[in-house]
């Protein structure tokens, strides 16, 4: 027989398992322009434990009705922040010991999964449209990307942003 609400039942059994840790890690977001593509970044982030959400320039902050139908009350757990550009946020968090790098596809870009990442970790998410801030860029420790195969250069921010957290919780997050 099939359970209701299987969604809301406590599933953490990752978060107990002693082969797992959480990473301390940060997201930066640099001006996005959709608050759905907002909300589902703090989904992501309450998802693998980031320690807060830093969102920068126009990006779309709580307490906001779009987000918050795509964040599925994520943007009530995880901390965020807000700072005039991504810039700045990159030089504050530098100041306090973090290795930022910056999600891009160029040619300077390294494959996610073959960056040497230290912790603690911000990770630089960029405008849908536009990127990263290239100032920003150029403060970061280092360019990674996920290899674009297909006519595109470019998937969605969420959906980039998961991969990329994920390809990291997968190299460093095991204690063995």
């Amino acid at each position: 027989m099939r359970k209701e609400n299987l969604r809301t039942e406590d599933t953490r059994g990752f978060a107990a398992d002693p082969l797992y840790r959480k990473l301390d890690v940060v997201i930066v977001l640099d001006s996005l322009r959709s608050a759905h593509n907002t909300g589902n970044i703090f989904r992501i982030a309450d998802a693998v434990g980031a320690k807060k959400v830093i969102c920068c320039n126009y990006t779309p902050t709580p307490p906001h009705p779009k987000l918050e139908k795509t964040a599925m009350g994520a943007d009530k757990t995880v901390p965020f922040e807000r700072y005039p550009d991504s810039l700045c946020a990159v030089r504050a968090l530098k100041k306090e010991g973090y290795c930022c790098v910056a999600v891009e596809v160029g040619e300077n870009s390294m494959p996610v999964w073959d960056f040497p990442f230290r912790f603690p970790l911000a990770i630089v998410m960029g405008n849908e449209a536009l990127g990263v801030n290239e100032e920003t860029m150029k403060e970061c420790d280092g360019l990674v990307a996920l290899p674009m195969f297909g006519s595109k250069t470019s998937i969605n921010v969420g959906n980039c942003t998961a991969a990329v957290l994920y390809s990291i919780i997968g190299k460093y997050g095991r204690t063995q």
